[in-house]
């Protein structure tokens, strides 16, 4: 499914609550089908990638896992 740039534009984007002010950061918005948007907080006129539900389910697990940690 296509996300249209209305939606995208409609999107609540949202960040972490511990992410700083510094910019560095990641927004992420829920949108249709189960389809999530994430872009970059310091150029959110860029278009977002959008990731559909069962790859962002992976990514949290894998977060949650600490697979990403350096």
């Amino acid at each position: 499914m296509e996300v249209t740039n209305e939606e995208l534009d409609r999107a609540i984007w949202r960040k972490a609550t511990r992410s700083g002010d510094n910019g560095n950061c990641l927004e992420v918005a829920p949108l249709s089908g189960g389809q999530v948007g994430i872009r970059d907080t310091e150029a959110p006129g860029q278009a977002p990638y959008v990731v559909s539900a069962s790859v962002w389910a992976a990514f949290i697990d894998g977060a949650k896992k600490g697979e990403f940690d350096f």
